[in-house]
């Protein structure tokens, strides 16, 4: 496929960011984590934007995670500090978008995209849609200390604790049940549903809209703990370049951890 994987457009003062790689269900390669990050300054820098909307194209996924064969380059734990470094960096710049932000999950959001989807204000889904962060079943790695704190500002601690410690993938229906979701949305309805959404949060005050959320962004990821030393001893283990090898493999069977 040609052309950029991050997609950027306007309408009238509404950004739309989507992401552009249904091959791979839109995962996200290291050069689309830098072009959302640039997308979110583009967004923040702005001042005519008053709302943005984030989205998967194909269907299938809003984004099913990081493009795995990236960490097959990894040699130490120094690899996944950085990683993780890189990550929050694009992440931070989505968090601090100062208008009104929409993910809109068609299909799977886990990984990376329960991520992103956890950075925004709001959350609509299809019926259909699936949501975790099955790490622990699959590659072995971790997340960051901002990464573990915005998903469980955003799904509850309970919630990311079945997500990550027990690997489940859950439902739509029970995301909506949690709060997680603004509301489930059929796939014809979708885009009168976030015109409608958009249009409203484009009359808000800009500045009581920035206010707030940079408000709540300091109260939830203001202070958090230094786990460079825990990052560094999982992505610098057997386990985690046994998982990556397994995934690339394709290989259904929970790999043999060994927790070395």
């Amino acid at each position: 496929m040609s052309g950029p994987r991050i997609n950027f457009d306007r309408e009238g003062d509404v950004a739309f960011v989507r992401f552009n790689n249904p091959e791979a269900h839109n995962a996200l390669t290291t050069d689309m984590w830098l072009g959302l990050r640039d997308a979110a300054l583009r967004i923040a820098a702005d001042s005519s934007i008053r709302a943005a909307v984030f989205r998967g194209v194909g269907g299938k996924a809003f984004v099913s995670g990081t493009d795995i064969s990236g960490f097959t380059t990894f040699t130490s734990g120094a690899d996944g500090i950085a990683y993780e470094h890189r990550i929050d960096e694009c992440m931070a710049a989505v968090d601090a978008i100062p208008v009104t932000t929409f993910a809109v999950v068609d299909g799977w959001a886990v990984g990376g995209g329960l991520n992103i989807a956890s950075a925004c204000d709001f959350r609509l889904a299809t019926p259909g849609a699936r949501f975790g962060s099955p790490i622990g079943r699959t590659l072995g790695n971790c997340l960051s200390a901002l990464s573990m704190a915005r998903i469980g500002g955003a799904v509850s601690v309970g919630i990311a604790k079945r997500m990550v410690l027990l690997g489940e993938i859950i439902t739509a229906q029970e995301m909506l049940d949690k709060g997680f979701l603004l509301k489930i949305v059929e796939p014809a309805a979708m885009d009168a549903e976030i015109a409608a959404l958009t249009t409203r949060a484009a009359e808000n005050a800009p500045l009581t809209t920035r206010a707030s959320k940079e408000t709540i962004r300091l109260m939830a990821l203001g202070t958090l703990p230094d786990i460079e030393a825990i990052v560094e001893e999982v992505y610098g283990s057997a386990d985690f370049r046994r998982g990556v090898e397994n995934f690339l493999a394709k290989t259904k069977a929970v790999p043999n951890w060994t927790g070395s």
